[in-house]
């Protein structure tokens, strides 16, 4: 076996743990809540968003509030004391914190994912100690992905059985939210090349945390490189991942619908952000015979056009998380399978969407909105990141597949 070799030559200063919190987190009581709680955030982060894109500065501060909030405790389940939203309040909720910030909307992606994991393949015992924690506030980060392997779902990252622990050896990258997690959930392989969540102390021997993302969109996800040095996790903390793939689940749909809602908050971003431009800054065309931008006919319509799309994207996100809620409720192959599909067709708008909405921001706004005063191209960038996650030509193929032949998607947290 061959490790992935990335960039650790500064793995002996690695970043140090972030503490617990010392409060408990606020427990949300309902949907309506989760939504309020959700805009009443978006007020307080949207306003330092450039700058902490343009300076890379970690928001230490707006991760706090976040998950101090109740919001990052949202799909705990009522038998355990949590609020069991509904995906399609979820979803929006990730939507309404990422047109504020998508850097920190998509944070909360894995440990909402990992969270719907432990209750999809968790005993009593184990959902009661996790869930615990995370109605605490703790956060989960992510050890998932591994840079150099030949697809995404081939993992070198493996343990070994140590009495009443088990010891995880491997390398990761792409480990959003990672730097600021309390918890890091390590996608490792048992001796049969079954994939576990091994969820090891952010602070845990072993564990570095190098902050060696240089992607120019999502800067401040806090992505990077962990190192996994023979760390120790207890078998308290492993969660038998693989068991939400070997049959119909709803796990892979709920991975990719918080992408879906990263996505369709950035076009609305972007959208806003166009409307606020071209009515305040920019200038009529000389040709337009108009004294206003606002005028133009060629601007209201592909303002209406980008609405009308954005609209759809987040139509079918809204159907995807009922989709969603129905498969959790009652998972079989056809359940599950229309969650996936209702997905696939949200992740296929909110692409287009983020993208051409990002990018008609500054025809329709003109040159003056290139200006670095301004920070709009960190929605260009953003979109173009993020929605690289997977790509939605193979989304048509599954469509295709599903409608045409009957073939339902396969079942991975891609899918």
């Amino acid at each position: 076996m061959t490790l992935n070799t990335v960039n650790t030559k500064d793995a002996a200063v690695g970043v140090p743990a972030f503490p617990k919190p010392v409060t408990p987190a606020h427990i949300i009581r309902d949907d309506a809540e989760a939504i309020a709680v959700a805009r009443q955030l978006a007020s307080e982060i949207a306003p330092g968003a450039a700058a902490r894109d343009r300076d890379r500065i970690w928001p230490v501060k707006e991760l706090d509030a976040f998950s101090q909030s109740g919001l990052w405790s949202i799909n705990v389940p009522k038998a355990f004391g949590g609020p069991e939203v509904s995906y399609a309040t979820l979803a929006k909720v990730i939507e309404i914190v990422s047109a504020a910030d998508s850097s920190i909307g998509q944070i909360a992606q894995n440990h909402l994912g990992v969270v719907a994991a432990i209750r999809t393949v968790s005993d009593e015992a184990q959902q009661r100690l996790l869930f615990g924690e995370v109605l605490k506030g703790v956060r989960f980060g992510n050890a998932f992905s591994e840079f150099g392997s030949k697809r995404a779902v081939d993992f070198e990252t493996r343990f070994i059985d140590d009495g009443d622990h088990v010891i995880v050896k491997g390398q990761k990258f792409y480990s959003s939210g990672a730097l600021l997690a309390h918890l890091v959930p390590i996608v490792a392989l048992d001796d049969q090349g079954r994939a576990w969540y091994a969820i090891a102390e952010r602070d845990a021997p072993g564990l570095t945390v190098i902050d060696d993302w240089s992607s120019f969109g999502q800067r401040t996800t806090l992505s990077g490189t962990v190192i996994l040095d023979n760390v120790r996790v207890p078998k308290t903390h492993l969660v038998p991942g693989y068991k939400g793939y070997e049959v119909p689940t709803a796990d892979g749909a709920i991975f990719q619908i918080i992408q879906v809602a990263v996505d369709t908050g950035i076009a609305q971003a972007a959208i806003d952000e166009t409307i606020a431009f071209v009515r305040s800054k920019s200038r009529a065309w000389v040709d337009s015979g108009l004294e206003h931008a606002w005028q133009d006919p060629y601007t209201i319509q592909a303002i209406g056009d980008l609405t009308l799309r954005l609209h759809a994207a987040q139509a079918l996100l809204e159907k995807a998380g009922h989709a969603i809620d129905r498969a959790i409720l009652d998972p079989n192959a056809e359940t599950v399978a229309e969650a996936q599909i209702v997905t696939a067709q949200a992740k296929v708008l909110s692409t287009e969407i983020a993208i051409a909405a990002t990018n008609k921001l500054f025809e329709l706004a003109g040159t003056r909105s290139t200006l670095a005063e301004h920070q709009l191209d960190r929605h260009w960038r953003n979109a173009r990141t993020h929605t690289l996650h997977d790509p939605v030509r193979w989304k048509y193929a599954i469509l295709g597949n599903y409608f045409l032949n009957g073939e339902k998607p396969p079942l991975h947290a891609w899918s």
